[in-house]
């Protein structure tokens, strides 16, 4: 009888530990605004009738990457992952079965992550519906595909550790802090990276290439980066994806609509506050003008296409048409995202603060490389603006991106 007792105690025991380590409500809720401002559904969702079940192509320059399912099946997904498993793979980039990740996975920034916060993740992607999807291995040009390479890489170039407030600061930029340099991986797409794909540390968000895009300056530049933005400026941008000064294009799109669109009011000024502390971490080009022919070149395609919509004077429509004069994505050393948009078009990200839609239609059949080479010369050149020289190879080269 003693014995029949003790295991109804111990079933009593082992019931009330599962029925307490059930996550609750507020919890999954406030895993969910974190995987949000992670824009973690921007790379795990190749199906949007799938969402978190991974499969997405993520291409880099030492070829392709599948990303994994993120839902709670037991066979393809994390739902027979331990709490432990999720934490070392956010924080460590080590799989269950102990082999490493790719940094296309950005643990390099998740490090920063705190524990109660990837915790708080993995109990919202619980609640998911679960998904059978297995991975794909990764299609890497040698010897990248050998994954014991990266044992050297993160000896090299991971640097674990949690984000360290700086007790100097306000509330709301070590707010910032943690997001811009952790959760949000916002040098993921806007820092340099070296020959090996690890981010030049001493250039931080000073703008790169990614995707046949440029990600532009985040730091206090003054012509090419966010000198002449306001906290005001940047939260507005972040959260519709439009200002008085510039609107999101490209992959930059996609994250104001998966992310930051819904992220909450002060999270997004944190950010601001955060990224207008920045000093520049590199000089600015020095720009020689282009000769008078390629001025009243790119002049006359102006006035032809482009006079209707952003004025004589470049000035625009705010928030409509963004203005030319001062816009420093357009100044950018590299000019990749305003040949994309000169080539494709661009759409106006519509969101819940900004639903009005707008477009500018592409012209990549209607002109030349010579035509777009200088038309783009001419608007990163006039009104005050000052932007390297665009030649047409690099024009032909654009052409050719996906």
């Amino acid at each position: 009888m003693r014995t029949i007792l003790a295991l109804i105690a111990l079933c009593s025991a082992v019931a009330g530990a599962a029925l307490a380590a059930e996550p609750s409500p507020e919890l999954i809720a406030y895993g969910k605004t974190l995987v949000e401002a992670g824009d973690c559904a921007g790379c795990h969702t190749a199906d949007p009738a799938k969402p978190f079940a991974g499969g997405k192509r993520i291409d880099t320059p030492f070829g392709a990457i599948f990303v994994p399912n993120l839902t709670p099946d037991r066979d393809t997904g994390i739902g027979a992952w331990t709490d432990a498993d999720f934490v070392r793979a956010v924080r460590t980039g080590i799989a269950p079965d102990g082999s490493n990740y790719y940094p296309a996975f950005p643990y390099p920034y998740f490090t920063r992550i705190t524990k109660d916060d990837v915790l708080a993740i993995r109990a919202y992607l619980g609640t998911l519906a679960p998904v059978a999807n297995r991975n794909k291995p990764p299609d890497l040009r040698w010897p990248f595909g050998y994954r014991g390479l990266m044992r050297l890489w993160n000896a090299m170039y991971f640097k674990p550790g949690l984000f360290e407030p700086d007790q100097s600061k306000t509330t709301a930029w070590n707010r910032g802090g943690y997001l811009v340099t952790g959760l949000g991986h916002c040098g993921a797409c806007h820092t340099p990276k070296n020959y090996f794909g690890a981010d030049r540390d001493a250039q931080a968000l000073s703008g790169n290439e990614i995707g046949g895009w440029f990600a532009p300056r985040l730091d206090g530049a003054v012509r090419t980066g966010l000198k002449s933005w306001s906290e005001e400026d940047i939260t507005e941008y972040l959260q519709s994806g439009r200002n008085a000064k510039s609107h999101a294009g490209g992959p930059m799109a996609e994250v104001v609509v998966n992310s930051t669109a819904k992220m909450s009011d002060a999270d997004v000024r944190a950010i601001a506050v955060y990224l207008k502390s920045l000093p520049p971490t590199r000089r600015e080009t020095i720009v020689t003008p282009p000769g008078d022919a390629e001025m009243k070149a790119g002049q006359a395609v102006y006035a032809k296409l482009c006079v209707a919509c952003h004025e004589a004077d470049g000035s625009g429509a705010p928030r409509i048409y963004p203005p030319l004069p001062g816009n420093a994505l357009l100044q950018s050393i590299n000019p990749s995202s305003t040949l994309r948009i000169i080539l494709d078009g661009a759409y106006t990200v519509t969101t819940p603060r900004a639903p009005n839609t707008g477009e500018m239609p592409g012209y990549a059949k209607q002109l030349s490389d010579d035509e777009i080479a200088a038309v783009t010369n001419y608007i990163r050149n006039s009104w005050g603006n000052a932007g390297l020289l665009v030649t047409p190879a690099q024009v032909a080269r654009a052409r050719k991106e996906p």
